[in-house]
């Protein structure tokens, strides 16, 4: 059997991915790195990009060490009508418009569209974010809903079972009513995958219009008295409950 260590990885890992991991370089940016002779392991020069070495190895790119990144997360209440992109040729307003310095350095961690507000984390940490979009993982995501016109237990359980749209499955892995009226319904939702506008897609095809959809809890981490378009970071606890 395979060492592991504390991250619940193997002890060994490719050169190329640990740079990648130490968010020194890129893998695209190792890779040519390694291969040109820049890069040695313990003091000798290593030209192989999938060499495996130690985690803990000593290494150093054009004779400079390089470190493990202190990596940052934070988790974000996302107003309604802010985009989760970088830039928007539209000139609309994004999440590093809202966040300003507090955002150098990290990526999103999944997208909120535009209409939904909510629960966003961004991070420096390629792990975390690995993790956290990776289907296999199952990271539970939930949503509070409110549609238009009355949603029964029925239609509950039909999103349960999902549909497929466009040859894509999709389901609500649970759904709570929480109040229903022939106006206006209320539910909790929780999915475990992020597939585009996937709550909105689900409830449109049994003919319920999403007016309001906000985000409230990813894994543990839950959005809790946080200010609208106001953030924080995350707790050492915090990230190691989205790790598992």
């Amino acid at each position: 059997m395979s060492p592991r260590n504390i991250e619940g990885g193997t002890a060994r890992v490719h050169l190329n991915r640990l740079l990648s991991k130490r968010g020194i370089l890129t893998r695209s940016q190792a890779n040519a790195a390694i291969l040109a002779g820049r890069v040695t392991v313990d003091g000798r020069v290593i030209r192989d990009p999938g060499k495996p070495v130690d985690r803990g190895a000593r290494i150093e790119l054009d004779a400079q060490p390089t470190g493990a990144r202190v990596w940052r997360t934070i988790l974000c209440y996302k107003p309604q009508g802010v985009i989760t992109t970088r830039r928007d040729p539209e000139g609309r307003r994004t999440v590093y418009d809202l966040l300003g310095d507090a955002a150098k350095g990290l990526v999103p961690v999944g997208r909120l569209d535009q209409a939904t507000s909510g629960l966003l984390l961004l991070t420096s940490d390629t792990r975390l974010a690995d993790r956290m979009t990776d289907p296999r993982y199952a990271v539970p995501r939930v949503y509070v809903v409110s549609v238009r016109g009355k949603a029964t237990p029925d239609i509950c359980q039909r999103l349960e079972e999902g549909v497929v749209l466009r040859g894509q499955r999709m389901s609500a892995d649970s759904v709570t009513l929480r109040r229903s009226s022939g106006r206006e319904s209320h539910l909790a939702v929780t999915l475990t995958e992020g597939k585009n506008r996937e709550v909105r897609r689900l409830f449109e095809t049994h003919g319920r219009t999403v007016k309001r959809l906000q985000r409230i809890q990813i894994g543990k981490i839950k959005l809790g008295e946080l200010k609208l378009g106001k953030w924080r970071t995350l707790t050492e606890p915090e990230i190691k409950s989205l790790l598992g």
